[in-house]
């Protein structure tokens, strides 16, 4: 009888504690319930560490992620991982899977990937989220003097260097090329430095590449060699821009590098700052303010953060969402944003 009791005691309290887990269930149900329709931007924790998507070495990118970690370190506590990728494309794709916290997309993949109309896209990547203009990325290609070269058309069945696969000139160079009939020889896939390294060693004369400018590989190249800078001439432009519509006209000035004599026609696309639309809402918040206010620091990175000196730049993207996190502070500090870039979850 009294080990029965002894039973029966324990079975009681099994049961108790099994009824307080519903109720506790319940209520954190009931609670997340009461969100007004709202789906949770923030409901990730805030993170401690965080890892960047760049691109390849030698690459704006790269030098952009190193000045992002600072920034990130210093005034928020969070730890980084630069990572190097294949660029763009590649970020679209490992900040879905979540293999990256923070990627930098030009607006050419970002268009493609939104809408699954690249060829790389095998889904829509809906799921991402601008925070903050980058830089606009600038198309230009160089030769060596030798060649003679001083333009895409004299790339006519030679070999030519047309950056990183899933990085933005190794996506577009190819494109670009097709768009205007030119049929090259053997198109060289590989980052910036590898690119200038074959220049310098003789295995490669023409490269066509797309950063912030400058671009240090090229910076690099010109110190130990006379090359040819070019970018594309007007009705060259209007033929690429009426295939691929996300590019515009661009002006290299003649001053970012030694071996260019003159302004530069070009033309470009736009770098934003993305995450996913899980990312937590008062982190996104933090950073982007961050970014902005000490606008400088990212300035003493790369020359190239000039162009986001004004929060107004974010205005150049009218299409794609914006986290919630970003528009708190666009909307603080006086941003008038339109209403195409407010995302699904959002609800005031």
């Amino acid at each position: 009888m009294k080990g029965f009791t002894k039973f029966g005691f324990i079975l009681a309290m099994l049961v108790l504690i099994a009824l307080l887990s519903a109720c506790g269930g319940t209520t954190e149900d009931a609670g997340a319930d009461d969100t007004d329709g709202k789906e949770s931007a923030g409901s990730n924790d805030y993170p401690s560490t965080v890892t960047i998507g760049t691109a390849s070495q030698g690459g704006t990118y790269y030098v952009w992620g190193g000045g992002l970690a600072n920034l990130l370190e210093e005034h928020l506590d969070v730890i980084s991982n630069v990572e190097v990728t294949g660029g763009p494309v590649h970020n679209i794709q490992l900040l879905d899977a979540d293999d990256i916290q923070i990627g930098m997309v030009t607006n050419g993949p970002l268009y493609e990937g939104y809408y699954a109309e690249g060829e790389w896209a095998e889904k829509e990547y809906s799921d991402i989220r601008v925070i903050f203009p980058m830089y606009y990325t600038p198309f230009h290609w160089w030769s060596t003097a030798d060649s003679g070269a001083t333009s895409l058309w004299d790339h006519e069945g030679e070999r030519v260097g047309v950056g990183p696969a899933g990085g933005t000139p190794g996506t577009y160079n190819p494109l670009i090329y097709e768009a205007l009939g030119i049929e090259t020889g053997d198109q060289v896939q590989a980052g910036a430095s590898d690119m200038a390294s074959q220049m310098m060693d003789g295995q490669l004369e023409h490269i066509g590449f797309s950063a912030g400018i400058p671009i240090s590989a090229v910076t690099e190249v010109e110190t130990q060699m006379d090359i040819n800078i070019y970018g594309l001439s007007e009705e060259d432009r209007q033929t690429v821009m009426e295939a691929l519509p996300y590019f515009t006209d661009y002006t290299i000035p003649a001053d970012t590098y030694d071996q260019l004599d003159e302004d530069l026609e070009t033309m470009a696309q736009f770098n934003f700052g993305v995450v996913q639309k899980e990312a937590n809402e008062d982190f996104v918040y933090d950073f982007v303010k961050a970014y902005h206010e000490n606008i400088d620091q990212m300035i003493n990175t790369h020359a190239s953060a000039k162009e986001a000196e004004d929060p107004s730049a974010i205005l150049i993207n009218q299409e794609f969402p914006l986290h919630p996190g970003a528009i708190r502070y666009y909307e603080e500090i006086g941003v008038d944003l339109p209403e195409s870039v407010y995302p699904p979850e959002w609800d005031e």
